[in-house]
This record gives C-alpha cells, sequence and structure tokens, in this order.
C-alpha cells in the first residue's frame, strides 16, 4: 500500500501543484512574518541592551494621553552631582533627549525621515555605550554648532559647514554642523542631531538647569539592581522620579517597538489566514475530484484485499506528503519574503542585516503545523469518501464525487449553524452597548461564513439557474451544456465558489463600513468645523508660540482661537477613577466651532475653574451641572473643577478621547502652564477672501514645513485617506484570495476537463467546434465565479449593515453603500472566470478526439 500510495501521488503531483501553491503562500506569510518580527526584535533588544545605561533616573509620568501636550518632563540637572557621590556610582550624566522636533536645511526641506521614524535632538557626550562615535569634525561647542548622524547626512546630503535651522517646542534656531557621528549599532531609522548640554537645555527645553534623564554608570563588581537600590535611598521620597536598571530600560524600549512590530506581525498573519481558509476549500476540492477520477483504480485495491482503514490512511498519506512538501517550500518562500522585509525597512532607514536573520525554532514548527495540518484536515473528509468505495466500483464505471448523494445533512447543519449565526447577528444590530454588540458580530461572522460554505451546495441549482438562464439564449446548445455542467456537481461547484465568496464577503463587508465611517465623518466635520481655517502640525504634535504669533500677525487673520491639550486623572462620584485627555480653548469657541449642549453653554464650560463634559459620560458616572470633580493634573498639581455644562457632539466621547472632557484656556494654563497649542482655528477678517487669507497662511508659515493650513475639504481628505489604509489592506487580502480562489477554479476545471475526457471527445466527435468547446468550459467557469460573488457580496452586505451598527454606537451613524464597488466586483467576478478558464479551455481543446473517446 505504501508504494502504491507513493506512485500514485508521483502519478499526480501535476494536479495537486495548485494545492500546493495555496499552503505555500499561507506557510510563506506565516514564517516571513515570525522570522522578521524575530530578527527585528533580537537586533533591538542588542542595541537596547549595549546603549542602556547601568542605571537610569527619569521623571516619574503618572498621567498619559494620545494626544500631546507638547510638555517635557524635566528633573534637575543637579540631581547628577547629587547621584554622583552615591557610593558605587562611577559617572552620573545629564541627558538632554527631545523627540518632537523638526529639522530643515537652507532649502527649508525637513532633513529627518518621512517614514514616521522620529527626529530626535540631544546632548552630546561619549561613554562606552554611546550608539554613535565621532567620525570627522569637533564635537559641538555653544549655541551655534551640532552634530548630525552620518546616515541622515548622507541621505539629505547634508556636509560639515552646512547650516541648519531647528524647530523646536521652545522656539527655532540655526546651527551649523560642525561633525558628523556614525552609528556603531544598528540605527533604528531616527535622525539624530547633537549639541551641547548648556544649548540643548535652554534651546530644547527652554529652561538651562533642567535634564530628561541621569544615566548612571556602576563601579565595576556592583550589580545595576543593587546600585539602584542605592540611588533609591538617596534621592528624596518626594521627588517622584522612576528608576530602571539595563535591563528593565531595554525591556521598556522594547516593549514600545512592540506595538509596532505587532502591525507588522498581524498583517502578515492576515494574509496567512486567508490563504489557510481559501486554501482548505481548493485541496478538499482537489481531493475530491483525484478520488471521484480514481473510483475504479481504489475499487480495485478493495477488490484485491485492501480494506477500509488502508484506503483511508493511503489517501491522507498522500495529503502528507503534500503538506510536507508545500510546507518546506513555504518555510524557504517565507525566508526569503523575510529577507525582502527587511531590505524593504533599510530602504525605510533601518538599516537590518539579513545576515543577521533569526530563524528560532518555532519558525519551521509553525510552518509545518500550517502546512502539514492544513492539508491533513482538508483531506480527510475526501479520504472518508475514499475508504467507502466498494470492490465492485472496479468492475463498473462509477465514481463517488457526491453527484446525486442526497444533501440533506448538509442542509440540516446549514440551518442550525446559519440560525445561530443570524440570531447573534440579530443580537448585534439590538444591542446598545459597544462591547457586546462587537462580540456578537464576530461570533455572527463566522457562524454565518460557516452555514454559507455547509449549506452552499444547496444554493447552486436555484441561483446558477438564474444567473446562467440567458447563457441557452446567447449561445445556444453551448450556453446551455455549460450551465448544466455547473449544475452538475453542487459540492464541486459550491466548494470552488467558496474560495472566491471569502475574499468577496470581506471587502463587501469592510468596503461598507468604510464608505459608511467617511460620510459620517464627513457630516461631524460639516456640523463641528466652523473656523476658516485650521493651523496644525503634520503629526498632530503641538507646536511653539512663535507660531501662533506669526499666524495672529499675518495680514487678513481675524480671530484666532488656540487649542492645547492635557492628560488628566478624575475621580468620579460613581467611584471610579479615569485617565483620559481635556481640551483647552479660548472663549470665542462659538464662532469656529459648532457645539450641541445639552446643558449650559460655551460661558459656562470656559469659565474660570470649570470643565464641559459629554452627557452620555455624565450620566453614567452620576455627574450633573454643578458637580465639583477632583481633577489631577501633570506634575501632581490637583483641583476641584465644576461641571459647567454637558454636550452631544454625536459621538461617545465627544472630542474623540473618553468623557469630551473641554475648559477654558485661562484654566489650563494655571494648571498646566508649558502646555503648547495643538492647533489654531482661523477665521478671516471682515472683507478679507478665504483664498486670499489661505495663500497669507502658508505663505507666512512657510519656514515652518511641518505645520500644514486646513479646511474642511483637507479635513475630509485626511479622514478619507487614513481610512483608505484600511481599505487598502482589505483589497490586498481580497487580491490573495481572488489569486487563490482563481487556482481554484483553474484546478476545478483542470481535473473536471480530465474526468469528462471521454465526453468531449464524444462531443468533438458529434461536431462540437474547438472554439465552442472553449467557449462552453469559459461559460462554466464565469457562471461559478459570479455564484461566488453573489453569495460573496450578499453575506458581505449583511457584515457591513452590522458593522455599521457597532459603529454607529459610536456616532457614526451615517450608512452608505459603496453600489459602484458592488457593480466592480461582479463584473471582475466574470473576468476572473474567464481568465481562470483559459488554460484548462486551450488543454480541451487540443485533446486528440479518437483517444479521448477510447479513454478509461
Amino acid at each position: 500500500m505504501l508504494k502504491a500510495t507513493l506512485r500514485s501521488f508521483l502519478a499526480h503531483k501535476g494536479r495537486l501543484a495548485l494545492s500546493a501553491l495555496a499552503i505555500v503562500l499561507s506557510v510563506a506569510f506565516v514564517a516571513g512574518s515570525l522570522i522578521f518580527s524575530d530578527t527585528v526584535t533580537r537586533t533591538f533588544d542588542r542595541l537596547f541592551a549595549s546603549t542602556a545605561a547601568d542605571v537610569t533616573v527619569s521623571p516619574k509620568e503618572d498621567l498619559t494621553s494620545p494626544l500631546p501636550s507638547g510638555v517635557t518632563a524635566t528633573l534637575p540637572a543637579s540631581l547628577a552631582g547629587r547621584i554622583a557621590r552615591v557610593d558605587g556610582v562611577a559617572a552620573a550624566h545629564v541627558d538632554v533627549a527631545v523627540r518632537n522636533i523638526t529639522v530643515v536645511d537652507h532649502r527649508n526641506e525637513p532633513v529627518g525621515p518621512t517614514t514616521g521614524a522620529p527626529t530626535i535632538a540631544k546632548n552630546w557626550y561619549v561613554t562606552d555605550r554611546s550608539p554613535v562615535k565621532l567620525t570627522s569634525g569637533h564635537a559641538p561647542h555653544g549655541p551655534g554648532e551640532a552634530l548630525l548622524d552620518a546616515d541622515t547626512a548622507r541621505h539629505k546630503q547634508v556636509r560639515i559647514g552646512d547650516t541648519l535651522r531647528v524647530l523646536a517646542q521652545p522656539g527655532s534656531f540655526t546651527v551649523r554642523v560642525v561633525g558628523i557621528a556614525t552609528f556603531t549599532t544598528t540605527n533604528p531609522g531616527a535622525a539624530l542631531v547633537f549639541l551641547d548640554t548648556p544649548t540643548a537645555q535652554t534651546r530644547l527645553l527652554g529652561r538651562p538647569g533642567t535634564a530628561t534623564a541621569i544615566s548612571v554608570d556602576a563601579a565595576p563588581g556592583l550589580t545595576d539592581a543593587r546600585l539602584k537600590e542605592r540611588i533609591a535611598a538617596a534621592l528624596p521620597s518626594s521627588g517622584g522620579y522612576d528608576l530602571k536598571t539595563a535591563g528593565e530600560q531595554a525591556k521598556s524600549s522594547t516593549d514600545q517597538l512592540g506595538a509596532f512590530l505587532d502591525v507588522i506581525k498581524y498583517v502578515m498573519l492576515g494574509f496567512a489566514g486567508i490563504a489557510v481558509l481559501v486554501g482548505v476549500f481548493l485541496i478538499v476540492n482537489t481531493f475530491s475530484m483525484l478520488i471521484a477520477q480514481r473510483t475504479r483504480e481504489l475499487g480495485l485495491l478493495r477488490a484485491l484485499g485492501a480494506d477500509r482503514r488502508q484506503v483511508r490512511r493511503s489517501v491522507l498519506t498522500e495529503a502528507l506528503l503534500l503538506g510536507l512538501v508545500s510546507a518546506t517550500l513555504g518555510l524557504a518562500a517565507g525566508i526569503g519574503l523575510a529577507a525582502g522585509l527587511i531590505r524593504l525597512m533599510s530602504a525605510f532607514g533601518m538599516n537590518l542585516r539579513s545576515t543577521e536573520m533569526v530563524i528560532g525554532w518555532g519558525t519551521p514548527v509553525a510552518a509545518y503545523v500550517v502546512g502539514v495540518g492544513v492539508t491533513f484536515v482538508a483531506a480527510y473528509l475526501p479520504a472518508r469518501r475514499a475508504a467507502a468505495v466498494s470492490p465492485m466500483a472496479a468492475l463498473a464505471d462509477a465514481e463517488v464525487a457526491g453527484v446525486g448523494r442526497p444533501l440533506t445533512i448538509r442542509a440540516v447543519a446549514g440551518a442550525i449553524i446559519g440560525a445561530l449565526g443570524v440570531a447573534a447577528l440579530a443580537g448585534c444590530v439590538r444591542a446598545d452597548q459597544t462591547a457586546p454588540a462587537a462580540s456578537l458580530l464576530g461570533v455572527g461572522v463566522v457562524l454565518t461564513l460557516v452555514a454559507t460554505v455547509i449549506a452552499g451546495p444547496l444554493l447552486v441549482r436555484p441561483v446558477i439557474r438564474v444567473l446562467g438562464g440567458a447563457f441557452p439564449a446567447l449561445f445556444g446548445t453551448v450556453g446551455r451544456m455549460s450551465q448544466r455542467n455547473a449544475l452538475r456537481n453542487p459540492r464541486r461547484t459550491g466548494a470552488t465558489a467558496s474560495a472566491l465568496m471569502v475574499g468577496i464577503a470581506l471587502v463587501a463587508g469592510m468596503s461598507v463600513a468604510s464608505t459608511s465611517m467617511s460620510k459620517s465623518f464627513d457630516q461631524q466635520i460639516d456640523k463641528t468645523l466652523g473656523a476658516d481655517f485650521v493651523v496644525q502640525n503634520a503629526n498632530f504634535q503641538p507646536f511653539s508660540k512663535e507660531i501662533t504669533d506669526r499666524v495672529r500677525a499675518t495680514g487678513g487673520a481675524g480671530l484666532v482661537v488656540r487649542q492645547r491639550f492635557t492628560p488628566v486623572a478624575l475621580r468620579l462620584p460613581d467611584g471610579r477613577h479615569v485617565e483620559t485627555t481635556a481640551g483647552g480653548y479660548d472663549p470665542p469657541l462659538d464662532a469656529v466651532a459648532h457645539i450641541n449642549y445639552v446643558q449650559g453653554d460655551t460661558t459656562t464650560a470656559l469659565a474660570d475653574g470649570a470643565l464641559a463634559m459629554d452627557v452620555t459620560f455624565a450620566k453614567d458616572h452620576g455627574v450633573h451641572v454643578g458637580s465639583t470633580l477632583p481633577v489631577r493634573f501633570p506634575d501632581g498639581r490637583s483641583a476641584g473643577l465644576r461641571v459647567g455644562a454637558l454636550t452631544d457632539q454625536g459621538t461617545s466621547d465627544g472630542f474623540g478621547t473618553e468623557g469630551g472632557l473641554f475648559l477654558g484656556m485661562a484654566t489650563l494654563q494655571r494648571y498646566v502652564p508649558d502646555a503648547q497649542d495643538s492647533a489654531l482655528y482661523v477665521n478671516a477678517a471682515p472683507g478679507t477672501p478665504k483664498d486670499r487669507l489661505r495663500s497669507r497662511l502658508e505663505q507666512t508659515l512657510d519656514p515652518y514645513p511641518q505645520v500644514q493650513v486646513r479646511d474642511q475639504a483637507d479635513y475630509k481628505k485626511l479622514v478619507h485617506d487614513q481610512i483608505a489604509v484600511l481599505l487598502y489592506l482589505v483589497y490586498a487580502l481580497l487580491g490573495l484570495a481572488i489569486i487563490i480562489a482563481v487556482l481554484g477554479v483553474v484546478n476545478t476545471l483542470a481535473l473536471s476537463v480530465v474526468e469528462r475526457t471521454r465526453e468531449i471527445g464524444l462531443l468533438r466527435a458529434i461536431g462540437l467546434a474547438r472554439r465552442q468547446l472553449r467557449r462552453m468550459i469559459r461559460l462554466e467557469s464565469v457562471v461559478i465565479a459570479v455564484f461566488g460573488a453573489v453569495l460573496g457580496l450578499a453575506l458581505g452586505l449583511v457584515w457591513g449593515l452590522c458593522i455599521h451598527r457597532v459603529l454607529a454606537l459610536q456616532g457614526m451613524k451615517a450608512l452608505a453603500i459603496p453600489w459602484s464597488t458592488i457593480v466592480a466586483v461582479v463584473v471582475g467576478s466574470a473576468v476572473v472566470g474567464v481568465v481562470a478558464a483559459l488554460l484548462p479551455a486551450l488543454r480541451a481543446s487540443r485533446m486528440n478526439v479518437l483517444a479521448a473517446i477510447a479513454h478509461e
């Protein structure tokens, strides 16, 4: 049996090739994502471990916010002298490092990276752990000199002697490049600018005698943990300092990097998941058809004495061999994919080395578990059917492809699972809270997808009779035969179409969701933004006061309202402690924003010592107008603020953060005096056309390339572009699903041609022309592809409507159906059908008629 199995596998290796390709793709994405993330993690672990000080002392930041305030946490630089006197301290260095800066050259072009990596300005000093070393020029001395890292200098063509302008929070200043520093470790992609310590303190932090951290070197023989204990004992208990050993600092940096790596990993695993899911249909179909074509062969084996277990084991062994070969090829492809990603990161400035690629033991294990496991599971049902072949099948022209077998079990299982899925989706629609609605949505999507796959063959005959109803009239006998060929085996047609259905359902559901989100944001912008223009950083970072002063001094600028943010902590009446973000605004807020007040107004909301809150958040926590809430600001400042107004901005959190809190600028400045402006809302002065004001603002802000002027249309485009990133990912997943689905259709048609060799020979013998035969197979392929598209669109639209319901609970209530996308999907499916049929149709038309008739 083993010999027969191996010969059978080698005899059908060509027919299994397309199934193998689907598994290769899925394994490649799994292996590639694991290798890439392991390589980056190992590289940065070494970087962080080699550059972290033995102990780092930094200010304790107990409040964090996704919306930056522009305040850089600092501690006294004099602390370094106190720490240096601690027993066991070899050296203590003052660190000044600021990330939210922009550096431009003499052409006003940004010198920093444009790929999302930061531009960091630091003070210059040299230790054994420095990530860079001075390779040309000299160290910076005085307020007009700076060093630049070699990678940035090379990419931006900056040389020693060139002048750069640094746009920092306290203001902008000019420096001359006096030296180049080269990375001694992996360059994480950032641009580094070095100043001397006094210049960094005054120009970057705005305050002499301050630092962002103190780096401490331990004396030989003293452990980092013991040194940390000694420094902690020497520091004032009320100082609020955070102490980390080298290991703790490296772990903290690695955890921050993990968020970036997780995005790439999950995207690639998403592609792997789609490849696996669609590949399952392909494998099931392939093995089912191969077993159907080998009915007589399997019957002969049974007649010669093979029992059911041996036949089943033979088919599963073939699947195991297919999985092993596919997983091996997929692992090799995954290594190539990881190498490509590493080169791509290098192009973006993150200098990783392919020679340092990490292939952990878990990667090949995962590759073979996916490759072998998926193939083995997918082939199990066809193997069971193979074991059911009777020895008498060797004496008859029989097949076990499922033709004519009742679909009762499928109908019952599909109905039960479908009912549960519909119930879950109905619960999602009726839910009034986001978390349970999202959970029910996930359950409903999975169950309805499974139910559609199971019950798909039941829908083949009614749907394809409608879709192919015009074929006899348009194409005559050829059209009728193509329709009947698609109806001949509902299980096979359903499985083939399911591969395409999965991808189209995904893209249809996400298209409805993204289009609805875009429309909702458009309505929200129209409803809330009343200013002519908004001046804002491209990356939403705060900017310096000099930009605000310049905007106010621009000719034609009328009212200018500032916006700032700060993290806060609230103690609510129900006992809950909430950390969130509060916005601060100048009093003329009504002139630049339309706020829907349930109670109170802008005057009471922005009054001294008051704040405004979202009405839903207030109700959930027992807050009323007039309630006084304990509010804690950064640096330990606290106040009791009175709730002056309740708002309803159409979203659950008002201004995009929990609670929808905002207060007057005077109140915010009292408790967070160093906060920077995050945005300026600008109205044109009477008699000044908006177009003229925009051109003047852009001219005013030309020296500040990081700052942009936006109107309502710009904001809408910004939102659309952000949503489009998600949609492009979905389209990429659809593209992968379609590629594998095309492989499935090609495989099905190719095996079907082999299965119908005799029939095709007879048709050719009675007068069917080659061109008619090719048309018949193409029409069969088109109707199967369109059938999959129709199922996918129906399922995806239902999912999209349910996703919209979840979004509506977050205030995004507008519903939009992307009809153009739907039409494009249907047309594209027909094209997919035509493309998939090209090779099988060509092969069928080239058959020798007499040889086909004599085929067994």
